[in-house]
């Protein structure tokens, strides 16, 4: 993995513009009198897809490309849409062999599918992603399975800031109901159906009393 610089992540952690252009690894946004060019996985770009000429906001990271013993080395930004993203994007990133320019040629697919496929140990299935074969698929679910269970429970969302309160209370729910008993797979399972009414929630009191509801009906 390509070192990130934590220094300059403190200075440059999100950037809100004018989305003015989407290539097929990357976005320029118009802040200003600037433009800023970051590369984005792909599963990124087909959400920004809509929001070309709208003023977006990307949450990022920061990393050296080039060859630490040669004379170019060239600062490159990523962007995302939400923490939860970043937090993936770099876990996947640690497993032995990836790296950044792989994991981004990599996440074609939402994380959520991803994270469900690295849960299940579902090696075929990641197999399919660009540049992941049967090996480092292996190597993959070795390392992240056990971590996966909050990111498998991402919902997509056009705007992720406006839901993040949700979304913390839907993973607190979902560990909630594992502590009582129920497996990962039905956890999740009641955690979907709750998420697909759109009910609001402030607590997981609040989930907990919704989820039993619904099942009474």
């Amino acid at each position: 993995m390509q070192p990130f610089l934590k220094g300059i992540l403190i200075l440059i952690t999100r950037i809100t513009g004018k989305l003015i252009r989407l290539g097929e690894d990357h976005a320029r946004l118009e802040v200003g009198a600037f433009e800023y060019e970051l590369y984005i996985p792909e599963f990124v770009r087909r959400q920004l897809q809509s929001s070309l000429g709208s003023e977006v906001s990307l949450k990022t990271i920061q990393y050296i490309e080039g060859n630490a013993q040669g004379s170019r080395l060239t600062p490159r930004l990523i962007g995302f849409l939400s923490e939860a993203e970043i937090e993936f994007f770099d876990l996947v990133c640690s497993v032995d062999g990836m790296g950044v320019k792989k994991t981004l040629r990599a996440m074609v697919r939402p994380v959520r599918e991803v994270a469900e496929a690295i849960e299940e140990q579902n090696v075929k299935e990641l197999s399919l992603l660009p540049g992941i074969g049967p090996a480092m698929s292996e190597r993959i679910v070795a390392k992240l399975r056990r971590k996966m269970a909050k990111f498998a429970l991402m919902v997509a969302r056009e705007f992720p800031d406006a839901l993040s309160s949700e979304r913390s209370v839907l993973n607190d729910a979902f560990e909630a109901l594992m502590s009582l008993g129920h497996n990962s797979v039905e956890a999740r399972e009641k955690i979907d159906n709750l998420a697909a009414t759109k009910v609001k929630l402030k607590s997981v009191e609040d989930a907990l009393l919704a989820i039993y509801q619904q099942e009474r009906k």
